[in-house]
């Protein structure tokens, strides 16, 4: 492979997808010119960093955006940032028992949207649904919340009540929680459709999908074979210090999660951050050198690089968010690897020269309804009908790329959904509408977090056209 960097045409282009709305309606969040007289060590600026992001996320921000909102609010330090995701991912995480306690200590709503999300933020800290040791000593996260509210002008006026709140259930915790995990929501921090969507897809595995999409994801990297081995990165670790083992063919997953800058050979290429479920769609290609390949939707570019981490290809990668499309610009310059880039819309034809592709890759859009361990948020931003509006966008997007592929070409179709409206539905409608050959694929990976098997919630299903 050259050094070359990657050809990027960055056009205007519209969303591949529906936006995602609010799952409830709140007061917009305050603040632009808001700075906190808190130090910037200290856990009440954590707190309102993390309240402040949460709150975001209930007017239909994702929490990605949202916490680089808050980080600028807060002018938090690195290690402050740091602080500020840990709390705000777990209070995603535990959101629905967190607003149930708040409701049956509180006789109305806490009004500003700030004020509740600090609520729920400082009950995260203290309620833990594991049973594990609090992150920090209770009455701290009690009197750094009360902090919090009496430093910020719209709950100066609740400073008290935020005290009396979180003192009431340190006082009271038992009876509380056992009356709110009567109610499935507080239960299992899932919205009530979700829920019941998981109930009728999967009878037997419902409790445990929804519980694997409560757990701290695993820090999983792809070790670059360009570069070297597996069993070789598995000893640059060891030197390193850092506990790991083998989890798939190029899979490597970390004891304990570490920053990106830490990971050894990272800046060098010879590993990169990656699902393990998300290491199969680039070998299921079976790409080969000298081929056209074609990655829709490509962003943020993991299956991309993987693909030509394992064969000298022609690879054109599309994604609607030229944005986006940066990211996959700077793996492809770390890893070394060259692609050609397009901003455009999957299901239109306007970037395509004509000539067919031996191998498309179709990561479709989707609810992503199989990685919220990672993106605990999603399930409180999605809405019941969004699996449907996006079952229709993408079954165009299919329809569209299957007319790119050259007859004996194979088509990957892939979905981080579990929802079967998503997923195999779709793939068993698509091939009768092209009567294509559906191969071996995995199809359906519901998500996993024991032994080998630790992996998020993806669906491949892989179709060859047949000759003319």
């Amino acid at each position: 492979m050259t050094n070359k960097r990657p050809t990027l045409s960055l056009k205007p282009a519209r969303p591949a997808a529906p936006r995602i709305r609010p799952s409830y309606e709140v007061k917009p969040v305050l603040q632009p010119g808001f700075r906190p007289n808190l130090k910037p060590d200290s856990l009440a600026l954590c707190l309102l960093g993390a309240a402040n992001a949460v709150a975001q996320v209930r007017t239909g921000t994702t929490l990605p955006q949202a916490l680089l909102t808050a980080f600028g609010v807060t002018a938090a330090t690195p290690q402050a940032r740091g602080a500020i995701q840990d709390i705000a991912y777990r209070t995603m995480r535990q959101l629905g028992r967190s607003e149930a306690l708040l409701a049956l200590m509180t006789s109305k709503a806490p009004e500003p949207a700030m004020l509740a999300s600090l609520l729920c933020c400082a009950l995260s800290l203290m309620d833990t649904p594991d049973g594990g040791a609090p992150p920090y000593e209770e009455f701290t996260v009690v009197d750094q919340a009360v902090t919090v509210a009496t430093s910020h002008p719209d709950m100066a006026h609740a400073k008290n009540m935020v005290n009396a709140v979180l003192r009431r259930f340190l006082r009271e915790r038992e009876e509380l929680v056992k009356t709110v995990l009567l109610q499935p929501v507080a239960r299992y921090n899932y919205p009530q459709w979700w829920i019941d969507t998981a109930k009728a897809a999967y009878p037997s595995d419902w409790q445990a999908i929804l519980a694997a999409g409560n757990a701290q994801p695993p820090l999983t990297l792809r070790v670059n074979v360009r570069k070297t081995s597996v069993e070789a990165y598995l000893q640059l670790l060891t030197d390193a210090g850092l506990g790991a083992r083998r989890i798939g063919p190029s899979a490597v997953r970390l004891d304990k999660a570490i920053g990106v800058a830490a990971i050894p050979g990272f800046d060098q290429g010879l590993a990169s951050v990656q699902d393990a479920a998300a290491q199969l769609a680039a070998p299921l290609l079976d790409v080969q050198d000298g081929m056209r390949v074609l990655d829709a939707c490509a962003a943020p570019g993991g299956k991309t690089c993987h693909i030509l981490e394992l064969a000298d290809v022609q690879l054109t990668a599309i994604d609607s968010d030229p944005k986006r499309l940066l990211r996959i610009e700077e793996n492809l310059a770390r890893l070394q690897l060259t692609a050609t880039l397009k901003a455009f819309e999957a299901q239109t034809k306007v970037w395509w020269d004509g000539e067919p592709f031996d191998r498309i890759l179709a990561d479709v859009p989707c609810t992503a309804s199989g990685i919220v361990r990672r993106h605990p948020d999603i399930r409180w931003l999605r809405r019941k009908g969004d699996a449907l509006q996006l079952a229709t966008l993408s079954g165009k997007i299919l329809d569209n790329l299957w007319q790119m592929l050259r007859p004996g070409g194979k088509l990957l179709f892939v979905t981080c959904s579990l929802w079967p409206q998503e997923s195999e539905a779709q793939a068993a409608a698509f091939a009768v509408r092209h009567q294509a050959t559906r191969l071996d694929a995995p199809g359906q990976l519901l998500p996993a977090g024991a032994g080998d098997l630790d992996h998020d919630g993806l669906f491949y299903a892989l179709f060859q056209k047949n000759a003319a």
